[in-house]
């Protein structure tokens, strides 16, 4: 969509580790700039799927930078909290994404539904959703899911391997 040679790529996200996360897989002579670059804040994500808020937020930020944007959507869906937290993942963790909170507030949640949920595996599954907008006339979508089971103790999880496995998808 844009004519001129493609130089500099927004990253769709004012979260600072997943600018720096996804500017480590691109190649090194790409210029990469964030929302906070141009003043802008993120736009309402009211879509019911990650990859209508992916695709909300690339649109968004590349009409308004008129660049080429990559914006991303993820979080966690457990079955036994009927998918939930689902594309309201980062807004368990409070108005600053508090991972510790987010947490939190699952092992709360799974505790009232079911008191010995800590004793069964309990299924769920990471999605995450990748779109890159303004580099076609169509946007460009990728989507991860990782299924797996809820952990007794709190790990940290890397969204970069999702995001690196999506990349790989988008170039073949």
């Amino acid at each position: 969509m844009f004519k001129k040679k493609n130089k500099e790529i927004v990253v769709g996200s004012n979260n600072h580790g997943k600018i720096k996360e996804i500017k480590d897989l691109l190649p090194k002579y790409y210029i990469i700039t964030s929302p906070k670059d141009y003043g802008l804040k993120s736009p309402k994500e009211n879509g019911n799927t990650f990859l209508k808020n992916s695709l909300i937020k690339a649109k968004y930020f590349s009409k308004k930078t008129k660049k080429i944007c990559i914006a991303d959507d993820s979080g966690l869906e457990i079955d036994l909290l009927n998918n939930q937290p689902g594309i309201f993942s980062a807004r368990w963790g409070g108005k600053k994404g508090n991972f510790n909170l987010a947490i939190s507030k699952v092992y709360q949640k799974l505790s009232k539904v079911d008191k010995n949920w800590k004793s069964k595996k309990v299924k769920a599954r990471f999605i995450c959703a990748l779109t890159i907008y303004g580099l076609k006339k169509k946007p460009i979508q990728s989507l991860g899911i990782i299924n797996g089971i809820i952990s007794k103790k709190k790990l940290e999880i890397k969204v970069l391997v999702m995001i690196q496995s999506l990349f790989l998808r988008i170039k073949n």
